[in-house]
């Protein structure tokens, strides 16, 4: 099991970097980004699951990241492909392994290494965060920073997310959002309060976001 998945790393690594190469990136925002760094800090980026192949490429460039990938059979070739492309790989979920994975995702935030949170991932409900990410922050006192990806041209599949690749040569944005503290001492009520108002920010951001290609001199792209 493990040689034929090796087989397949090498292969899916030239693949991805070469697809990625296309890709014409304009960074939105990125000073919020810069700044949380600059003060010592490291963020904490949340996006969907739909939308992280975007930056699959571009976020181990930009800083030393890590990323929580699933215990399943599906995630063990995910996982050595992405770790092959510099991410820091932490194997747990939700539902499995979830305790220790946030362990290890915390030692990374002490060593500097930021974190990619995919807030609704591995399986879903679709666009809904889940408690880890504000356990994450509470925790470490680091913020939690919205990092949305768009495509100009993309190809979607017809899985539980619609889960997103752009197409070669495609436009892609990378945006950072203002950065979201959660305080240390939080009530059931209102943790509930601060998911449920981090979540509608995501979803506004990405409509906004996916808005901007109809407005393409706002891009650059003119």
């Amino acid at each position: 099991m493990a040689i034929a998945l090796n087989r397949l790393v090498r292969p899916g690594v030239a693949l991805l970097k070469g697809l990625a190469a296309t890709y014409k990136v304009k960074v939105l925002h990125g000073e919020i980004d810069d700044s949380i760094y600059a003060r010592g800090e490291v963020p904490i980026y949340c996006s969907w699951h739909q939308r992280w192949f975007a930056g699959i490429t571009f976020m181990p460039r930009r800083h030393p990241i890590s990323i929580m990938v699933s215990q399943s059979k599906d995630g063990e070739l995910i996982s050595r492909i992405i770790a092959a492309l510099g991410w820091h790989v932490v194997r747990g979920s939700s539902s499995r392994g979830g305790s220790k994975a946030l362990r290890q995702l915390l030692e990374c935030l002490k060593r500097g290494i930021a974190v990619g949170h995919i807030v609704d991932g591995p399986r879903g409900p679709f666009g809904e965060i889940k408690p880890g990410l504000l356990s994450l922050a509470q925790i470490s006192g680091m913020p939690i920073v919205p990092m949305i990806t768009s495509s100009e041209r993309k190809w979607t599949f017809n899985s539980w997310d619609r889960f997103m690749v752009p197409k070669p040569f495609s436009g892609v944005v990378v945006r950072f959002d203002r950065e979201i503290y959660v305080p240390r001492r939080l009530g059931k009520g209102e943790a509930e309060e601060l998911r449920k108002r981090i979540e509608h920010r995501l979803s506004m951001l990405y409509e906004e976001t996916d808005g901007l290609w109809s407005a393409r001199s706002s891009l650059g792209t003119e």
